[in-house]
């Protein structure tokens, strides 16, 4: 059996991070979405998204498909229900197609709607719905992939010289490095680090917190609950339920919070980020698939920073702020409150970020982590470059 994860319209909510990326390859708790359902199925999967990004993420289909919404949170009593599907059978809760079995391959995402007979489930359903879903319900996917991570499984040895509260909370990989004086409160939620993950000398931390393998977490950085260092991130300063995808850095001081940081990000020096309005409003963002601001329903919403974006030292972000695709950002004051994926520039206005360029500088970057920029991925940049064509100019000129 072929297990394909597949993408719906909610990709649109999730924008910047699903210009580059399938919903299931977003990070949300320990797991990208992906993970955890491999996890579950004990199997490896492939994908059905959008044509512009299917040569980076192509889908394997055979004569017995499993198409699983990528969207949807593994867990065991929904997973049990998928694999009693029989071949012409969907599982659905309210409309949401969870997942469907079929013998045919489907082309298409929105082709997935027009299969098979209903099965309907009577559990609850958890999913990402909305980008600021990604932090808010960080805290909860972080307990359950604990769980999963961590069952009949001994942690390694705590170091000497490390202060630690709620000890049974506290799982450390192999390979995993704690230095001395660190002060780590696991009795507020559980505390997972990652293989090979370094927390540096005088570092404090409250879970429930994920350092996934290879990350690395500045000294005396300050790491509150509900954030996730992606693998292979350098993390330093104030953070506070942030999630961080994969390869980013935040390697100084600075305030970030209620925040999702996606992979091949650099936020330079002393880059702040405020997550909570002045008059305690509910904080909107901009949503660029429907050109306009939405509520988040959240009194505490930071910034959301889409693939291979950076920020130049002392860089002030608004509450709410959106920064699309490899732009570049710099200078004095505050920037727009949405910031266009391959824009260059900063509060003072903003030009086009050179296409070559940019590929350049993500080449530069990738290539300190032994990882080069694909052809295909390259495409893919290309197609966000010129969809967002349009609001580059659009905001160029205000």
């Amino acid at each position: 059996m072929q297990v394909i994860l597949f993408d719906t319209d909610v990709r649109y909510r999730l924008l910047p991070f699903t210009h580059t990326r399938p919903i299931a390859d977003i990070r949300c708790g320990i797991l990208t979405m992906r993970e955890r359902w491999e996890t579950f199925l004990q199997t490896t999967t492939s994908t059905l998204t959008v044509a512009y990004m299917q040569d980076v993420y192509p889908q394997k289909a055979g004569n017995d498909n499993l198409y699983i919404n990528g969207a949807v949170f593994a867990n065991p009593s929904i997973t049990e229900a998928i694999k009693q599907l029989k071949q012409g059978e969907k599982l659905v809760k309210d409309g949401i197609i969870i997942a469907l079995r079929t013998e045919t391959t489907i082309h298409t995402i929105e082709d997935i709607a027009y299969h098979d007979t209903a099965i309907h489930y009577d559990k609850d359903v958890h999913s990402l719905k909305n980008v600021w879903d990604i932090f808010s319900i960080n805290g909860s996917a972080i307990r359950g992939d604990y769980m999963l991570l961590t069952q009949n499984k001994k942690s390694a040895p705590l170091p000497d010289n490390v202060t630690v509260t709620g000890k049974e909370n506290l799982f450390i990989e192999e390979g995993a490095i704690i230095n001395a004086g660190c002060i780590i409160n696991a009795s507020t939620g559980p505390v997972y680090i990652g293989k090979k993950a370094e927390i540096l000398e005088g570092t404090i931390i409250r879970g429930p917190i994920a350092l996934c393998e290879g990350a690395v977490i500045k000294m005396g950085a300050k790491i509150y609950a509900d954030t996730t260092i992606g693998p292979g991130c350098k993390v330093g300063g104030e953070v506070s339920n942030v999630v961080f995808f994969a390869n980013s850095n935040k390697g100084h001081d600075g305030y970030l919070g209620n925040a999702v940081i996606g992979e091949w990000c650099n936020l330079g020096a002393d880059s702040n980020c405020s997550n909570l309005k002045n008059n305690y409003d509910e904080v909107k963002i901009w949503d660029e698939h429907i050109n306009k601001s939405v509520k988040t329903g959240l009194t505490f919403c930071g910034l959301m920073m889409g693939d291979h974006s950076k920020c130049g030292i002392n860089t002030m972000f608004n509450t709410g702020t959106v920064v699309g695709v490899s732009a570049n950002i710099y200078g004095a004051g505050f920037p727009e409150k949405f910031v266009p994926s391959f824009a260059w520039g900063g509060a003072e206005g903003m030009t086009t970020y050179s296409f070559d360029r940019a590929m350049d500088t993500a080449g530069r970057m990738m290539a300190r982590r032994n990882k080069t920029l694909s052809e295909a991925e390259r495409k893919m940049y290309a197609h966000v470059f010129e969809y967002t064509t349009a609001q580059r100019e659009l905001f160029a000129n205000n």
